[in-house]
């Protein structure tokens, strides 16, 4: 029985990925932005289905969370595979290059498909890896990581890289088309395995930790979502992830702009610094984005993720600082690219583990989709900010405003406590 009770765990991790590689599908947007905007599209419209499909995806995952214990972990995959998947076939049956079915059924529909599955492979793989919690919470959201290199890969050849040239071949809406049947068909067979382990389940020879006296340890206590929301600690959670998502966001946004500025200004030719930035962000940062998630959750599990977060947030902000000085030369451009991917991955390793330290395991579900809140904050602030002082001419004035807040981070994270539930 408990051979069988580890082949399923070990399935787990194989689901977990193959829908985070598919769920990855919203970071690959800007390869149809060059296209779409040949098309006819504005930059601003091309920004408008990504911003739709990162707030539906923030704001969709609360509702999932709350709908995974009536309806279950692998149905909610599913609907979450059928919903992205359709959303990318129909916008690409009407026509790629309509703004208003693309935003539709790319930006709301798909993004609305990825907040629906998003939360289910950590769910489940906290449920079955109560003893190695950031390990397998990394493995699962690196392939969201991966999943972006993998679609812009096969879209496009990256420059040097090499890949596939669907866009070259079957344009924009064959593309769409051809994604939306590989993500459902992904997500559905990835499904297959996302079912939590029986009632009380625990791998042979652990034990969970035991309260110390009347002191509260972590995963000692499960706080249901009502509950986590009149906690103290929960806006402390989210303030910092809402600064260390601002920091990261503004830097992906920015990573080909502020680098082609920075390069040209020291007399590189606009064709080099343009090739530089977009091999900074498509390779450097998105490869490295993948590792951290699982590098980060791998060393949670060792020192803890208190002590991760505080590391990760402080040298975030002198890398983020440090990078309007770093753009101007390729060899430290792909450099500090790294860092601040390998540190803005670590953000979707830790923050749903951190949760589970201080709420419990058993809502995990429902409470980190209220906790990802952050992400919509920060996806907003951040870019907007990047791109209002960008078009002020003063990008190096983001770059330093994100690198405090991540040094804020640190004091509100520092003085979280896992939290004493009222006796009832």
């Amino acid at each position: 029985m408990e051979t069988k009770q580890l082949h399923k765990r070990s399935l787990v991790v194989v689901g977990a990925i193959m829908i985070q590689l598919a769920l990855g599908a919203i970071y690959a947007w800007s390869v149809y932005t060059k296209p779409l905007v040949e098309a006819g599209w504005t930059k601003a419209q091309t920004q408008m289905v990504f911003s739709a499909g990162l707030a539906l995806f923030a704001i969709v995952m609360v509702i999932a969370g709350r709908m995974m214990p009536r309806v279950g972990p692998r149905k909610l995959a599913m609907a979450a595979g059928i919903v992205l998947g359709l959303g990318y076939i129909l916008a690409g049956l009407l026509g790629a290059e309509n703004f208003t079915t693309t935003f539709i059924f790319v930006g709301i529909i798909g993004g609305s498909g990825i907040g629906l599955g998003y939360v289910v492979p950590i769910a489940v793989g906290m449920r079955w890896y109560p003893d190695k919690k950031g390990l397998i919470t990394g493995l699962a959201v690196a392939g969201f990581g991966f999943g972006a290199t993998l679609w812009m890969a096969l879209a496009d050849k990256l420059g040097s890289l090499g890949g596939g040239q669907l866009l070259h071949h079957i344009g924009v809406s064959g593309t769409f088309i051809t994604y939306g049947i590989a993500y459902t068909v992904i997500v559905l067979i990835g499904s297959i395995w996302m079912v939590f382990p029986p009632e009380g389940w625990k791998p042979a020879g652990w034990n969970p930790p035991a309260p110390i006296g009347k002191k509260a340890v972590v995963g000692s206590t499960d706080f249901n979502s009502s509950e986590m929301l009149r906690s103290w600690q929960f806006y402390m959670i989210l303030l910092t992830f809402a600064f260390g998502a601002s920091a990261g966001l503004m830097s992906i946004g920015l990573m080909k702009l502020w680098p082609m500025h920075a390069m040209q200004a020291k007399g590189i030719p606009v064709e080099v610094a343009s090739a530089a930035a977009t091999l900074a962000m498509a390779v450097f940062f998105a490869l490295f984005n993948g590792l951290g998630r699982i590098l980060w959750g791998t060393v949670s599990d060792k020192i803890g993720r208190k002590l991760s977060i505080i590391i990760m947030m402080a040298t975030q902000g002198v890398f983020v600082i440090l990078f309007q000085w770093m753009a101007c030369d390729q060899a430290t451009l792909y450099l500090f690219a790294m860092l601040i991917g390998f540190n803005f991955g670590g953000n979707f390793a830790l923050f749903p583990t951190m949760t589970a330290d201080t709420f419990g395991t058993k809502f995990i579900g429902q409470n980190y989709g209220w906790v990802f809140l952050a992400y919509a904050i920060g996806g907003i602030f951040g870019p907007i900010m990047g791109g209002k002082l960008g078009d002020l001419g003063n990008f190096p004035l983001a770059f330093t405003i994100c690198g405090i807040l991540c040094f804020i981070a640190v004091i509100t994270i520092a003085i979280v406590r896992v939290p004493r539930k009222a006796a009832t």
